[in-house]
């Protein structure tokens, strides 16, 4: 008989995230294999892996957009999920695409404010196609933020960005959960931008965590910094790839 996944909406006192023999496979392909994890409440937990290791499939299974795990899963209330395309809606305005769907007595006080958050103050009234691309994905970061989840996923959020727009669109994430302190998942190829940014960095290898390390140094990082370095020569090793080249 086939294994069914269960799962639990987390309360404060547990932690947000908790994984116990979670799998994921697709026909005969698995995809993920065994994974037990936990994320505590405002812990930035950072995912590597090379394409096709399993690192999306975990973040739509916390996400609720795929109902195919195994296992037991204990989720945050209500995920906010950041994709690496925005995925606005082209008809309604940045305001618009960041109240959508939101429950709250003034939804429009709270939208105008949550874009004001990400540097968009007065670009309400802008429709997607008037946006650069950082600026469409600032918009989806405060579609996320504005419902103030306990977990927030994010799914490379920052791969398609030129390399000026990135940096600064890595430092306003950084302040971001500096100010609301969501737990966040985050997925990337960028093994320096995992160190930037996280608390914890995973590795994951033919669907299994292989690596799981906390990274304490204070932030803002520097880039040069020893330690950075080191730990990012470590990690280009266990992806296979040489750092000298």
């Amino acid at each position: 008989m086939t294994a069914t996944a269960t799962t639990v909406h987390s309360t404060t006192a547990d932690p947000v995230v908790r994984l116990r023999g979670a799998g994921r496979s697709f026909g005969d392909r698995v995809v993920l294999r065994s994974i037990d994890l936990d994320i505590a409440p405002g812990e930035f937990v950072a995912v590597l892996g090379r394409s096709g290791c399993g690192k999306t499939t975990l973040l739509r299974l916390l996400a609720g957009l795929d109902d195919g795990m195994t296992g037991e899963m204990r989720t945050g209330r209500a995920p906010a999920v950041v994709f690496q395309d925005p995925r606005l809606l082209p008809w309604r305005s940045a305001l618009q695409n960041v109240t959508l769907g939101l429950r709250d007595p003034d939804p429009r006080a709270r939208g105008v404010a949550a874009l004001a958050e990400v540097g968009l103050d007065g670009r309400e009234s802008a429709w997607p196609r008037q946006l650069s691309g950082g600026q469409r994905q600032r918009v989806s970061l405060a579609r996320a933020l504005v419902r103030e989840p306990d977990l927030l996923l994010l799914d490379e959020p920052f791969s398609a960005l030129d390399a000026l727009t990135r940096v600064s669109a890595q430092g306003l994430v950084r302040k971001l959960w500096e100010r609301h302190r969501p737990a966040v998942l985050f997925v990337t190829h960028d093994v320096e931008e995992a160190l930037l940014l996280a608390d914890r960095t995973l590795l994951i290898e033919d669907g299994a965590i292989v690596y799981d390390e906390r990274f304490d140094l204070p932030r803002p990082r520097r880039r040069d910094h020893p330690e950075l370095v080191a730990r990012r020569s470590d990690l280009l090793k266990r992806l296979g790839v040489d750092d000298a080249e």
